[in-house]
Order: structure tokens, then sequence, then C-alpha cells
């Protein structure tokens, strides 16, 4: 029996979601700021000496058993598996840190994940970017979902970036030196509310498959946040003031997202995010694609615990920027 464990960090994208989608990088150069978080997705692969009852063993949501790959319901399973041509007994489990289809970009941790297990446990020494761009060719090009490109590249890279897409189909990653005291300043702002409800960020992202010119005016407002955030990093006092100047950018970004998507707010997230206003945090905005999933303010420590009262009807999750990406922990000889 082999074993081969991965660990996967879930992300929070900051600025400039949805420039990341095919249908307007390749028109436009789009651009992401984000950063990896100490929250994680985990994919265990065993591969067994012989078939026991069944060839394919998916642990998921469900358990599920399939003697050929056409039959695996799992899409990025099934998809992966015929990539790679796994023709042998072979098990696959994932747990995560937190719900799928809540905006921190599970699936394509998981995609990355599973990626990065298969790349050691049939020893093919996959690079990083190698990585990134299989799960991105599988969830998009394969599976065709509606989604960017952003959280493959997020997840199997880690740290606080800016991702550049552009029709070369080639991403740039551009990591950001925060220092160790604007990092710890930006972990005590942090503020996660989960909604108490999930939702397909394929099917949001579908309205934006065609764009429009009121779509592209708001995708190039939240293309200028990323470098405005970027400018900001770069000044030279980058303590001073960083956090509210963010939390204005996450407020801005908030209303091109939603200008750009009518599915992406209801009217309890708009209650949400004007009680965080009034209780003193520096800007928020809905994590992921919208519709649901994590609520995501910055904000003081003071004004923090006064929120979290006022919307104690939602649970709370305290994360911080993490410097990896995924890897291997575990595989036995």
């Amino acid at each position: 029996m082999k074993l081969v464990i991965s660990k996967t960090p879930l992300r929070i994208s900051l600025f400039g979601g949805g420039t990341d989608l095919k249908s307007y990088y390749k028109y436009n150069k789009g651009a992401v700021m984000s950063f990896s978080i100490n929250k994680f997705l985990y994919v265990i692969l065993k591969k067994n000496e012989k078939v026991v009852d069944f060839k394919y063993r998916i642990n998921w949501s469900k358990t599920e058993f399939a003697n050929s790959i056409k039959e695996i319901e799992h899409p990025i399973v099934r998809e992966t598996f015929k990539y790679f041509k796994i023709n042998f007994p072979i098990e696959v489990s994932t747990f995560s840190d937190i719900p799928a289809n809540t905006g921190l970009g599970s699936s394509s941790a998981f995609a990355v994940g599973l990626i990065n297990c298969l790349s050691r446990l049939l020893k093919l020494n996959y690079s990083t970017r190698k990585i990134a761009e299989l799960a991105a060719k599988i969830e998009i090009d394969i599976l065709k979902r509606n989604i960017g490109k952003q959280d493959h590249y997020a997840s199997a890279f880690g740290g606080f970036n800016i991702l550049e897409f552009n029709k070369s189909e080639v991403v740039k990653v551009k990591k950001q030196n925060l220092g160790m005291h604007l990092i710890e300043n930006l972990n005590n702002s942090f503020l996660l509310f989960f909604l108490n409800k999930k939702r397909d960020a394929s099917k949001i992202l579908k309205n934006q498959k065609k764009l429009k010119n009121k779509n592209i005016e708001s995708l190039n407002e939240i293309k200028k946040i990323v470098y405005d955030a970027e400018k900001i990093i770069q000044k030279k006092n980058i303590n001073k003031n960083v956090i509210p100047k963010f939390g204005e950018l996450l407020s801005k970004n908030w209303y091109w997202k939603k200008n750009n998507n009518k599915n992406v707010s209801y009217n309890e997230v708009d209650n949400v995010y004007k009680l965080g206003i009034k209780y003193g945090a520096y800007g928020g905005k809905l994590l992921g694609a919208g519709g649901g999933g994590y609520f995501f303010f910055l904000i003081s420590k003071k004004n923090k615990i006064k929120l979290k009262k006022k919307l104690k009807r939602f649970s709370t999750i305290i994360v911080k920027i993490y410097h990896k990406g995924t890897e291997v922990i575990y595989e036995n000889e």
C-alpha cells in the first residue's frame, strides 16, 4: 500500500476578482490581489496492491465506488484520473477546515491538492506552476466551469500575491513583501462571518461570460483597485494607515462587484455590510463569486468585539495570512 497526503491552503481574494475570467483577460489584462490563509484542504491518496471489491473508491460528501473512470461521479476526480490514466486500485479521501462553496476557493484547492498527490505518487515531480496550470485546465477547459484562474494559483503558490492574467494564458505571480509588522496588523484586522448560505460560483459567474460595456467598466475599475493597493504597499511609510486604506478599497471593490453582477448580493448581505460600517469596519465585501458564503471585514480590535455581538447569529472564524502553498505532508516508503 502506498499513501500520500497533501495539505493545500484556502485563500481570500482582496481585490480584482472577476478580471481572472477568460471573457475579460483575453481582451484586457486581468489582475487580482489575494493571499492564502491558515485554513486547509487535505487530500489522502491510497494506492492499493489489488482490487478488493472496486477499483476506485472516492470519499467526499458521500462515498462512491467505481470499476471504471467514467463511472466516477466526482467531476474533478474523474477528469484528473482520465488525464493521468489512473488504471490501478486507488482510494481518494478529502476533508477541509472550511465547508465547500463558501467563497474561499475550496474546489480549486482540492484540484491542486489532488494533482500534487498524484504527481508525487507517480514520481512526476510537477512544479508548483505545472500543478496550478493543470488544476485550472481541468476545472475551466475540461469541466467548462464558469470560474476564474486565481484560486488555483493562490492555493498552489501560497503567500500574499498579485496575480496577473493575459491572453497568453501565462499567469504572472508577483509576491508582495509586506514585512512582519504589517502582516501582524492585517491578521489582527480580519473578521469573517459565515452567512449560513452556500452557493455555486460557476452559476453566479455565468452572467459574466458575455461581457457588456457595463461589465467592462466595472471590471476595469476593479482591476485598478489592485494597483492602487500595490502602491499603498510600496510606499516607504508602509504601516501608516494601510488597514483603513485597504478597507476603503475593499468597499470600493464590493461596490463595483455588485454593479457588475446582480446575483452577487441580496438583502441580508447588504444589511450585514451596512451594520459593519456602522460599527466601525474600515471596509468589507462578500468573498468569492458572491451569493452567499463568508463576508469579510477589515476592522480594529476594539470595534471587532462590538460587531461580533451585533452579528452573533452568524458564526465567525479566525484566519491569518499563510505563506506556503500546496505541499505533500506525508508519504510512506
